[in-house]
């Protein structure tokens, strides 16, 4: 099988962004991503059940997060990027960040090797840091946390492709211990909701068996409530890949179709998938 653990999803979304960088009209460019995706990447893409038509959400994902990470740094006083799940991520290479920004990614130890031995000759545009954890670990986890938020004002942390792995008890107890620091100001994650978790999963299970998608929750951000953070701005998937040209083969169908039903019933279509970025409650 092409994926055997979720650290090869990492290469898996690392070359959609390598065939997006290769567009002339492409929406960002990581100029690391082809290296970072290696021949594995391409294979995974080449192998899954329409790995290609794959690519647009994925694509409008990796947009919207760079959107908000910027914005949350320029506008609102971010002083720490926390990148759970990092994965292949390159924007601390490849975003133009100020050199005062403090940026850490945690992840496995060898996905983070990994990415290191790509980027080792490249100069990162903030403090950079790479950090070995286990985020379903408390005992690794928390202290982790502890640490991060007592050094730092107003972080913003980024799980980008990291929830739909886990199971909704995982998602509740990251998200509290999360909650736990004051200093957390900001989640940035996407998600999608029980009908694209079904569907996704009917078509790519079988290829994915060794990195299931779990989490898909029926009340969208609302699941969020209980660990103590609320919705600050939603950005829906379908809307986002119509603004960046950049939609699913069905989508327009969806639109079309949007026409005849109920204001709730569009609603619900809107929010079927997307990126959210919530605040914590007090």
């Amino acid at each position: 099988m092409p994926v055997n653990s979720v650290s090869d999803t990492a290469r898996w979304v690392a070359y959609y962004r390598a065939l997006e960088t290769r567009r002339p009209d492409a929406i960002f460019h990581d100029p690391f991503a082809e290296r970072l995706a290696g021949p594995e990447g391409e294979a995974i893409v080449q192998e899954l059940p329409d790995g290609r038509k794959m690519a647009p959400p994925l694509i409008v994902r990796t947009a919207v997060f760079d959107e908000v990470i910027t914005d949350r740094i320029r506008n609102h006083g971010a002083d720490l990027v926390l990148n759970l799940a990092a994965g292949l991520d390159a924007r601390p290479w490849r975003l133009p960040l100020p050199p005062a920004l403090h940026w850490i990614d945690a992840d496995l130890p060898g996905i983070l090797a990994y990415k290191a031995s790509i980027m080792e000759s490249v100069t990162p545009a903030c403090h950079y840091e790479a950090v070995a954890v286990d985020l379903t670990n408390p005992a690794e986890r928390d202290p982790f946390f502890a640490r991060i938020g007592a050094a730092h004002r107003r972080v913003l942390v980024v799980t980008e492709g990291l929830v739909i792995y886990l199971t909704p008890d995982q998602v509740t107890a990251l998200g509290r211990a999360l909650h736990a620091q004051p200093s957390f100001s900001w989640w940035l994650l996407d998600f999608v909701t029980p009908r694209i978790l079904k569907m996704v999963t009917k078509s790519h299970g079988p290829a994915l068996r060794h990195a299931p998608f779990r989490f898909g929750p029926a009340e969208g951000t609302a699941f969020f409530h209980a660990s103590g953070w609320h919705e600050d701005a939603f950005f829906s998937g379908i809307d986002s890949g119509k603004r960046l040209r950049r939609e699913m083969r069905m989508a327009p169908l969806w639109r079309f179709i949007g026409r005849f039903l109920s204001a709730k019933r569009v609603e619900e279509f809107r929010r079927m998938s997307g990126v959210a970025l919530l605040a914590r409650d007090p």
